[in-house]
This record gives C-alpha cells, sequence and structure tokens, in this order.
C-alpha cells in the first residue's frame, strides 16, 4: 500500500476532521463535511490530492513500516 501521510500529518488531518465533523453537527455550513475526507485520508495514510502533486510528508522509513513482511 502506498503511503504520502507521516504520522504527524495524520494525527492532524484526524483531529481537523473530528473538529470539523461536531462543527457539521451543531449547525455548521455544508462545506464542514470535507471532515469525511480528512478522516478517510487520516486511516489510510494515502492522500489522493497530495499524490497528484507528488507531495510525500512521510520519508522513505516510514513507509517501510507500514509494508507487510514477504
Amino acid at each position: 500500500m502506498k503511503i504520502n501521510l507521516a504520522l504527524w500529518d495524520r494525527v492532524l488531518r484526524f483531529l481537523a476532521s473530528l473538529v470539523l465533523i461536531t462543527w457539521f453537527f451543531g449547525g455548521g455550513p455544508t462545506w464542514a463535511l470535507v471532515g469525511i475526507y480528512f478522516l478517510a485520508s487520516a486511516a489510510w495514510g494515502l492522500c489522493p490530492v497530495y499524490s497528484f502533486f507528488k507531495i510525500r510528508t512521510a520519508r522513505l522509513a516510514e513507509k517501510q513500516n507500514y509494508l507487510p513482511p514477504e
């Protein structure tokens, strides 16, 4: 599995998703549903927007920790 998000990036995305989703259900704007995207990308460790622009916050050593043993 390709990983392009570092652990710190995943944690920030997770926290941002909790804030945005809570805000939406508390009466916030519809665009706050972007929190679902942040939650999904934090869970998978893969951001399609980062992939499109070839941005990677994860180092090679971090990516190897997520690969299954052969």
